[in-house]
């Protein structure tokens, strides 16, 4: 009988194919997204020193206190733009997108895009 696995091990696996394609570098840093049941965060990583450059939330009191609910579209949106923001703060313009394993549609787009639109290139 074939069992099928879990939606957490899946995820964790396409993470790991995409993880070992790309890494983030000090000129371009990587842009980590994880999303849980109800909040997403997001972090710039320089891998080759292995620190966290800039990071955002929903749990964050700014971002909680700017968005309605913390799990839908317009938090993700919103956390883009927050992340993209104080990443230009530090001088990181360009970054590679790193959607940990999540497929690219819904709340994972929302954030790509409205970081886009905030001045990151990726």
């Amino acid at each position: 009988m074939v069992s099928k696995k879990s939606r957490q091990e899946v995820r964790v696996k396409k993470h790991m194919k995409i993880r070992n394609r790309f890494s983030g570098t000090a000129e371009c840093p990587r842009l980590a997204v994880y999303r849980s049941n109800n909040h997403m965060y997001a972090q710039i990583i320089d891998d080759t020193e292995g620190k966290t450059l800039v990071a955002a939330s929903t749990v964050e009191k700014d971002v909680k206190g700017a968005v309605e609910k913390t799990n839908n579209v317009d938090a993700a949106a919103y956390l883009g733009t927050t992340i993209a923001k104080r990443a230009i703060e530090k001088g990181i313009k360009e970054v590679v997108f790193d959607r940990g394993g999540f497929i690219y549609q819904g709340k994972i787009k929302a954030l790509a895009e409205a970081a886009r639109e905030a001045g990151l290139e990726f």
